[in-house]
């Protein structure tokens, strides 16, 4: 194994050793996480130790004593110099300044079991080219990203501590703003689900913290048979979402149940 160091990526330890997934989430409670594939998939790429110590509340010393023992040999010469090469960081954040910058504080309205789409995109839509609207939340808000990366704007997050991630979007100009097709419930809705019969997969994602939802949502849906549908137990309608079923040739519709329960149902269009 090569050595590593503190800008070494998860990812990287884990596709060394098959231990290091355990000995990673015996540093903190923070990890376990990692245990769900598709979010291992995404994050682990795109987080250094350095980087996953501040979301853990641990140090980068915890990550090398746990890891010494699978048999991984430590580099303590590599410093923050290489740490560009691994995470560059945009040069629309390290040039911007407070008057082309607006802040947008999440945490909040998740913390009320509220959805902030509405407001992100309101203060987006009067962003002009050159402007970034920096998202403060506790995570790093991959749903939001794919979405807003497809319009066109420039994005890139920053882990500034345990539970504080900075993302930033930037208006490189000419973007698309297209809002995703809703496809509501429509008369045919229980024809539709008993049409499937037993080739209907039922998963609930009420309960899971956000971006598991949209991201366990995608996990099933990569393994499911061609000829069966999801029926998925939401709380609210993922927006974030439909982009990615479109670009997979997935077909949806929705039924709003109540205030805080919404049920849909996918299938290969």
């Amino acid at each position: 194994m090569e050595p590593i160091n503190a800008n070494t990526r998860i990812s990287t330890l884990l596709k060394q050793h098959p231990d290091a997934l355990e000995a990673i989430v015996s540093i903190s409670p923070k990890f376990t996480k990692l245990r769900n594939p598709l979010l291992r998939k995404l994050m682990a790429s795109r987080t250094t130790i350095s980087m996953a110590s501040k979301i853990g509340g641990c140090k980068v010393e915890d990550f090398f004593e746990k890891l010494k023992p699978l048999g991984f040999e430590i580099d303590t010469s590599k410093g923050k110099a290489q740490e560009a090469e691994v995470a560059p960081v945009p040069d629309f954040v390290l040039n911007r300044t407070a008057a082309n910058t607006k802040d947008l504080d999440v945490r909040p309205v998740l913390e009320a079991g509220n959805d902030p789409l509405t407001m992100i995109m309101d203060m987006l839509k009067p962003m002009k080219a050159g402007e970034i609207l920096r998202i403060i939340n506790t995570f790093d808000p991959i749903p939001l990203i794919l979405l807003l990366e497809k319009q066109g704007y420039k994005a890139y997050s920053e882990i500034a501590g345990e539970d504080l991630v900075y993302t930033y979007f930037y208006n490189p100009g000419k973007l698309d703003q297209i809002a995703p097709e809703l496809k509501l419930e429509d008369a045919h809705w229980d024809e539709l689900v008993a049409g499937f019969g037993d080739r209907l997969d039922t998963i609930d994602v009420r309960m899971l913290e956000m971006p598991l939802p949209m991201l366990t949502i995608l996990e099933h849906l990569e393994h499911i048979e061609a000829d069966h549908g999801l029926y998925v137990y939401h709380k609210r309608i993922p927006v974030f979402l439909l982009p990615e079923l479109q670009d997979r040739k997935f077909d949806y519709r929705i039924k709003e149940i109540s205030d805080g329960e919404v049920h849909l149902l996918i299938f290969k269009a």
